[in-house]
């Protein structure tokens, strides 16, 4: 940033096409490191995933190569909070997916923390599922501030259920069976839990691919802990 003379977006977005244009050293050092578990902590600038291509590139290689990649995104909780700032976000989630071509996890973060800026209006699952948007649309015309965009909110909302592709897996590091579910959900998606770098067994395989079933069971448990309940909508509701 120094020597370029750029921004704290300027220099991300360099760094990235940076690497684009040196893959062999990536290549290089992932090779030392060979069946091996790697977790990359990619940078949070959205302008990454969304708009530029240098990390779309990156990973088409690295898919080339043969590496198993899902792409895990950690949204703050609190948003769900705020009508217009959830719909943001689902559509960064669903933008990067579009734009990244990976298996994609997309995780609400932080979630014992989740009613800390405001009392959500519905129950954890209306916002993990995100089945019927138009009761955050409902939300978003009762708000003066929003009015004039009224049809432009509609139509994002419009997009994100038409494409059905984005649903969050709730996460509070501090729960062990919370970790636990984040980290067989992202196995199963990269197809670790599969294979046989570890031994596996058909019972945990078995385990693994099942646990979506018990989902909605696992996130009322959350949302027993962590979320005042009171006169809010389930997901029952809306079905």
């Amino acid at each position: 940033m120094d020597t370029l003379k750029l921004g704290p977006n300027g220099g991300l977005i360099y760094c990235m096409e940076f690497l684009e244009k040196n893959f062999e050293w990536l290549q290089t050092s992932l090779e030392q490191v060979k069946d091996k578990y790697l977790l990359i902590d990619c940078p949070g600038q959205v302008e990454l995933y969304t708009h530029n291509n240098s990390v779309r590139n990156i990973v088409t290689k690295l898919s080339q190569l043969d590496v198993r990649l899902v792409a895990v995104h950690l949204v703050d909780s609190h948003y769900c909070s705020d009508a217009s700032k959830f719909v943001s976000v689902l559509l960064t989630s669903l933008s990067t997916m579009l734009q990244i071509e990976l298996p994609h996890v997309n995780i609400l973060s932080k979630c014992d923390l989740i009613e800390k800026f405001g009392r959500l209006a519905f129950n954890l699952d209306f916002y993990t599922e995100v089945l019927d948007l138009s009761y955050i649309l409902d939300q978003l015309k009762d708000d003066p501030d929003h009015q004039k965009h009224k049809k432009l909110n509609a139509a994002l909302i419009d997009i994100v259920q038409d494409y059905s592709l984005v649903s969050f897996i709730p996460l509070i590091v501090q729960d062990k069976e919370s970790m636990l579910r984040v980290m067989q959900t992202i196995d199963k998606a990269n197809g670790y839990v599969f294979g046989d770098l570890e031994e596996r067994n058909i019972q945990s395989m078995l385990s693994c691919a099942a646990g979506a079933q018990f989902e909605s069971e696992k996130i009322q448990t959350v949302s027993e802990k962590y979320v005042d309940s009171d006169t809010k909508l389930s997901m029952g509701d809306v079905n």
